[in-house]
C-alpha cells in the first residue's frame, strides 16, 4: 500500500468484509470518486469504491449505484458488501478482469460494446429508479416540449465511455454505475455516439454502430435531433466555464461535427 492510499481507521472499517489486506492498488479509472482501488486480501480480491460520507451529490451517487446494483448483475460486477462509518462510504464488488474498451474507428471491441448497450437495454427498469427521471439535458433544450422528449420508462446508464464499458476475455460489463436514471430508451446510444465521434468517427459511422441498438432504430428521429442540439449547448456551456478541460474542449467539437451532420435531418 502508498501513502496516497487511506489510513488505518479505513483498512480498519473494511477489515471485516475483507480479512487482511495483502495489496492495494488504485485504478486508473474513477475520477469521481475518492478512492477506487483493485485490493488483494484473504476474502477478496475487491474492487472498492468509496466516497467521503459527507451530504452531496457524490456520495448521493454511491448511494445510487448500491441500489441499482442487485438490477444490473446480468451486465456489471455485482455487489459483494459495503461499510460506513462517520468518515467514509464504502462499496465493494466482485473484481473481475478486464480492459477498457476502445471506440476508435475500427476497432474491435465496436461489436462488444454495441451488445453491451443492448444488454443494459434489456433490463426491465426496477422500482427503486422509478424517481430518478432523467433531467440533465433539460435546461439545455429549446423548450418544454424538446425536453419532454427526452423522458421514458428506460433505465439508463448515461456515462457511456471507454472506461466504463469493459472489455474482458469472455464476457463484458457496464461498469460504474454511479447516475442512472430514467429516461428515453435512446439516450445511452446516443452518448455512444457523441463518443465515437470524439474518438475519431465520422458522425456517419457513428450512428451506423448506434443503428444496432434497437433503442436507438426505433426512436424518433427528432427526438434524437433535440438531445444532439441540447448536448452541443450543455458542452458548450461548460467548455466556456472550464477552458482548461481540454476533454470538454474535444466533446464540444464531437458535438458540433453530429449537429453538423444532423442539420439536413432537420429540414
Amino acid at each position: 500500500m502508498t501513502d496516497s492510499l487511506p489510513g488505518p481507521e479505513f483498512w480498519a472499517l473494511i477489515h471485516p468484509h475483507t480479512g487482511d489486506v495483502e495489496h492495494a492498488q488504485r485504478t486508473a479509472r474513477g475520477f469521481s470518486s475518492d478512492l477506487t482501488a483493485v485490493v488483494q486480501c484473504g476474502k477478496g480480491p475487491f474492487f472498492v469504491k468509496a466516497m467521503r460520507n459527507r451530504p452531496g451529490g457524490r456520495r448521493d451517487s454511491l448511494t445510487r449505484e448500491r441500489l441499482i446494483n442487485p438490477f444490473v448483475q446480468s451486465v456489471a460486477p455485482a455487489l459483494r458488501w459495503e461499510a460506513e462509518s462517520h468518515e467514509w462510504l464504502v462499496l465493494g464488488f466482485e473484481a473481475v478482469e478486464g480492459w477498457s474498451s476502445d471506440f476508435v474507428p475500427g476497432s474491435p471491441d465496436l461489436p462488444a460494446i454495441v451488445t453491451t448497450l443492448n444488454r443494459v437495454a434489456e433490463i426491465a427498469l426496477p422500482g427503486v429508479a422509478q424517481a430518478w427521471a432523467e433531467t440533465r439535458w433539460n435546461r439545455f433544450a429549446t423548450d418544454e416540449q424538446e425536453a419532454a422528449l427526452f423522458a421514458g420508462e428506460a433505465l439508463l446508464h448515461t456515462d457511456i465511455n471507454p472506461s466504463n464499458l469493459m472489455i474482458g476475455n469472455s464476457a463484458t460489463w457496464a461498469v460504474d454505475w454511479s447516475w442512472p436514471t430514467r429516461g428515453a430508451a435512446f439516450i445511452d446510444p446516443a452518448c455512444l455516439v457523441l463518443q465515437l465521434i470524439a474518438a475519431g468517427h465520422t458522425a456517419e459511422s457513428a450512428e451506423s454502430w448506434a443503428a444496432r441498438c434497437p433503442a436507438w432504430s426505433n426512436a424518433d428521429p427528432h427526438a434524437i435531433d433535440a438531445f444532439v442540439r441540447a448536448s452541443l449547448r450543455m458542452y458548450e456551456t461548460f467548455a466556456e466555464r472550464r477552458p482548461e478541460a481540454g476533454w470538454l474542449t474535444a466533446m464540444t467539437d464531437a458535438a458540433q461535427s453530429w449537429a453538423a451532420h444532423r442539420r439536413p435531418a432537420e429540414a
